[in-house]
């Protein structure tokens, strides 16, 4: 179905999912979670982002049903609740990465 079939609500959904995905800080915690769940403290080592950042974005990727989050004795672990949003990052940067050549191609004369 084409996008002007859908509903206003059901584009407002789709917005508000764009939208937990355009931050660089959520796009870097989704790219460590496909290595499996991490804690809050594993990702603030793994992204180098501060602790209070982790947990907003994660509170943010949560809410918007990116990843799932399991109590593990004192520690949360999140986890990617739809493997599909990778497939939508991986999409979109390939996109970018080919046209990044182009570019390259034509700015160098390569």
């Amino acid at each position: 179905m084409a996008v002007s079939n859908k509903s206003p609500e059901l584009l407002t959904l789709v917005a508000d999912r764009f939208k937990a995905l355009g931050d660089r800080g959520r796009l870097q915690l989704l790219q460590a979670l496909r290595a499996g769940p991490r804690s809050v403290t594993d990702l603030v080592d793994e992204t180098g982002l501060g602790q209070a950042n982790v947990s907003r974005h994660l509170a943010i990727l949560h809410k918007s049903a990116f990843v799932s989050r399991e109590r593990d004795g004192l520690f949360v672990r999140y986890t990617l609740a739809d493997k599909d949003v990778l497939k939508l990052c991986d999409l979109v940067c390939g996109r970018l990465e080919v046209e990044v050549a182009v570019r390259r191609k034509l700015v160098g004369g390569r």
